[in-house]
């Protein structure tokens, strides 16, 4: 339902573009990790509702803080999505409830870096440095890992509370433009340094997605041959 909701919210609130949506194709019943850049409060929507019109609802890794949110923590529940609570003693059964969406075949969105960047204006930002949660998820599962880049998300939301509650209520009039870059699955249990090829990855991602905006890409979300 949420995936849904947002697959039809996405357009509403931004133009959207995608590239590289053929590496999100796994054997059946196989999952996979969605490694993520987080850059603003539309991220959510706009990789949910994306992943959910190319055919993938994954489960997402979310702070604990959304489940007391009325009716929305129930709906995160009977979805499958993952509570992590940080810095506590619960903080490792995102990890074990992750490991058991993998086994069930089901995706993992996962954000790495951890949160949100504090810096408030709309332009983007490379990816930070990750937490090395995700590459233990991996490493314990053999799941493969398909970093997700994307940039234009904070055109939507970022600054202030009030600049944030403006750009929601004017972004269906202004429709920013957003790009979504899929990057090739990755098999960190085979890697000597995961964590650095993931960020690696990750950073080439967000830039595929970032010259694409910029129209700098071919098909592919790749900077075209020739021009800067």
């Amino acid at each position: 339902m949420l995936s849904a909701w947002a697959g039809a919210l996405v357009p509403v609130f931004s133009d959207t573009s995608v590239s590289g949506a053929r590496h999100l194709a796994q054997p059946p019943g196989r999952g996979c990790v969605l490694a993520a850049n987080h850059t603003s409060f539309f991220d959510p929507v706009l990789l949910l509702g994306t992943l959910h019109r190319l055919g993938l609802r994954p489960a997402v890794l979310a702070t604990a803080g959304l489940w007391r949110v009325p009716l929305l923590g129930r709906a995160l529940t009977r979805e499958g999505h993952v509570p992590v609570h940080r810095g506590s003693r619960r903080a490792p059964d995102a990890l074990r409830a992750a490991a058991d969406a993998l086994a069930a075949g089901r995706g993992v969105l996962v954000y790495p870096e951890g949160g949100l960047p504090r810096y408030r204006a709309s332009h983007d930002r490379p990816p930070g440095r990750l937490k090395s949660g995700v590459v233990r998820l991996a490493l314990s599962t053999g799941a493969p890992v398909i970093p997700v880049g994307h940039a234009g998300a904070r055109r939507v939301s970022s600054g202030s509370r009030a600049k944030q509650l403006a750009g929601w209520a004017t972004a269906p009039v202004r429709r920013p433009r957003v790009h979504v870059h899929i990057g090739p699955a990755l098999r960190l249990d085979t890697s000597a340094h995961p964590l650095d090829d993931l960020e690696t990855a990750l950073a080439e991602a967000w830039s595929s997605a970032v010259h694409a905006l910029d129209g700098d890409a071919d098909g592919n979300g790749r900077p075209t041959a020739g021009r800067r």
